[in-house]
């Protein structure tokens, strides 16, 4: 993921919810692009926010092995925009996860406002793609201690998330040959 949507996790149990948190700031550039003199955060944006907090909950639940993408947005209903300053709050529940994909719904509170309500489906891609590489190992590894996932995550017997021993064997090798 070049484009972080998401600053931080506040909560993530494997397989059933997350909720996520991302600051607003005028140091974005898309907030200065978009509607030049009417600094707001475009819903797109918002979308794709809660996209990646569900999709690293998805992800999450076979141990990051499929490769999981954004497959639908079935419904997306904004109530206001947000402005540099305001913090969102993204909330998602996993319905169904599958082999094949996984069906989240989500909401985007500013505060105690309802800001969006947000469904998504996931595809896993075929093992046809399995060449192509959406992201390093390592650098997911690194992206999800930078989120604190491992720090709150838990299972849903409520034991913490640990790191994929495949992953952290990556990070290791990774380290060896610098």
């Amino acid at each position: 993921m070049r484009w972080f949507w998401v600053d931080k996790f506040l909560e993530f149990e494997s397989g059933k919810a997350a909720k996520s948190v991302k600051s607003v700031t005028l140091a974005e550039d898309h907030i200065h692009d978009h509607f030049p003199g009417i600094p707001i955060m475009p819903h797109s944006l918002v979308i794709e926010g809660i996209a990646q907090t569900g999709g690293l909950l998805v992800g999450e639940y076979y141990e990051f092995r499929e490769r999981v993408v954004l497959a639908k947005v079935s419904k997306a209903t904004f109530h206001f925009a947000v402005a540099p300053g305001d913090q969102l709050t993204y909330s998602v529940e996993a319905h169904d996860i599958r082999e094949d994909g996984a069906y989240v719904s989500a909401t985007s509170h500013c505060g105690d406002r309802l800001h969006a309500e947000v469904e998504l489906f996931f595809a896993h891609l075929d093992e046809q793609d399995n060449d192509r590489e959406l992201f390093g190992t390592v650098e997911l590894l690194q992206l999800l201690r930078m989120m604190k996932v491992y720090e709150i995550g838990k299972k849903s017997d409520g034991t913490p998330i640990e790191p994929p021993q495949y992953m952290l064997d990556a990070e290791a090798a990774s380290l060896s040959r610098n």
